[in-house]
């Protein structure tokens, strides 16, 4: 394995999003099968997952984005409550796929820039009935991007991306990644609670 393709690991990625957010928000980064999922905890299992489909990188990106989108009602639903419609979708259904997913691939798109990776949009629609126009939805993912730019990302995605960068650009230690996400919460310890 090359030295570029070791820095991005699955490990590193698990650490920091669990260091962040195992204890603030008991929500854990899981390695999974075939299809993303969001489970909130139950009795059996006290701690939400977000689980990412079959080990890849940007997959993990991309659910963490969702759940840095998502309100604390909507974290306490499988998969925040929302009905996936998959490939095969009609124009209709595509723009509508597209106006929902606009928000969290920009999300994606900054935490993919933070760690130094390039950023592929998904129009996620491969047995489409419809040609769908990757260009123009990519565009609106980038302008979306520049909007959290202008206006600020949510709280949770803010410490995230902060981790990010600190670890990936900055070179910093796992450890002092994470407490760099952990200041950006507003907590100095990993067992401070984060309301929200």
């Amino acid at each position: 394995m090359t030295k570029t393709l070791e820095r991005w690991t699955l490990a590193d990625i698990i650490a920091l999003f669990d260091g962040v957010f195992a204890d603030t928000y008991q929500t854990r980064l899981i390695k999974g099968g075939d299809e993303p999922l969001y489970l909130p905890a139950t009795s059996e299992t006290p701690y939400h997952q977000i689980i990412f489909a079959r080990g890849f990188f940007a997959s993990a990106l991309h659910e963490i984005s969702h759940w840095c989108i998502a309100g604390a009602k909507r974290r306490e639903q499988e998969d925040y409550g929302y009905w996936y419609l998959p490939d095969g979708r009609d124009a209709f259904e595509q723009a509508a796929f597209e106006r929902a997913e606009s928000a969290p691939q920009a999300l994606e798109y900054l935490f993919t820039r933070a760690c130094g990776r390039a950023f592929n949009v998904s129009v996620d629609n491969l047995g489409g009935a419809v040609e769908v126009d990757r260009a123009a939805f990519e565009a609106k993912v980038l302008e979306r991007a520049a909007r959290f730019e202008r206006e600020g990302l949510p709280l949770r995605a803010r410490a995230f991306r902060r981790a990010l960068s600190r670890f990936y650009h900055q070179g910093d230690t796992l450890d002092g990644a994470v407490t760099a996400g952990l200041e950006a919460l507003g907590t100095k310890t990993p067992n401070d609670k984060v309301a929200g």
